[in-house]
């Protein structure tokens, strides 16, 4: 099935979330208490609420998008290019901007998005943002009544899993075994917050993002038996 897709039906994506303030002083104090809560299970007794805050990134409840980076494959006569764009700037932009270019170039039917883990974390959280945010849901991320076959969204890592649902491989892992050219050679997900709140380097965090949606890219193309991307047909704009 996977080899009878059209590539440039598919929009390549990555999201880098921070926590929702810089530090766990600013959230209110409400917002600290259920924080608190929220966390109890994972930080358990080793981590009070405000030292395991660094990690709130991960809730859509607690942290914010910072980038999205999106990717799609454009093919013209025998040429192809891998073209790359990120979207910045405050979280409500970043969501407006990729909500309109879902509505205007990704919205027919046979179009899908792809993401590593995406169903897990990506697709979700920016539905949950975009709600949070006041905004519409576009159709791509709008999944009431959807059957399960009908879902528009592809997942390397679903992929890779071939059923067994209590295997979870890492993007970097994924690549290494299947000898894909690493993403990772700056920055990592752990530093992502030091980067965008103490650096405030975000252009530096896009970067990393949009490493990130090359390897998804890659990966689709090794699943489907085809030459890999090479650098001078990726294209970021």
């Amino acid at each position: 099935m996977l080899h009878k897709l059209l590539l440039e039906h598919i929009l390549f994506l990555d999201i880098e979330t921070v926590p929702e303030t810089r530090t766990f002083q600013e959230l209110s104090p409400i917002k600290q208490q259920l924080w608190g809560e929220k966390s109890k299970y994972q930080r358990k007794e080793e981590f009070t609420p405000e030292e395991y805050y660094v990690r709130a990134g991960i809730w859509a409840e607690f942290g914010k998008i910072a980038c999205i980076s999106v990717g799609f494959f454009k093919n013209k006569e025998d040429s192809r290019s891998f073209r790359l764009t990120t979207f910045k700037g405050g979280e409500e932009k970043i969501l407006k901007d990729f909500s309109n270019l879902l509505s205007t170039h990704f919205y027919k039917d046979h179009h899908l998005l792809c993401a590593h883990n995406g169903k897990e974390f990506d697709f979700p959280f920016i539905a949950r943002r975009m709600i949070i945010n006041g905004l519409s849901l576009p159709s791509k991320l709008n999944l009431f009544g959807k059957k399960p076959w009908e879902v528009p969204h592809l997942d390397t890592l679903e992929l890779w899993k071939f059923g067994d649902y209590k295997n979870y491989t890492s993007l970097k892992l994924l690549t290494n075994v299947l000898n894909i050219p690493s993403p990772k050679d700056d920055i990592d997900g752990s530093e992502v917050r030091d980067v965008f709140y103490e650096e405030r380097n975000i252009n530096r965090i896009a970067v990393y993002c949009e490493k990130d949606v090359v390897a998804i890219a890659q990966i689709i193309l090794k699943f489907r038996q085809e030459e890999l991307l090479t650098d001078n047909e990726i294209i970021s704009v």
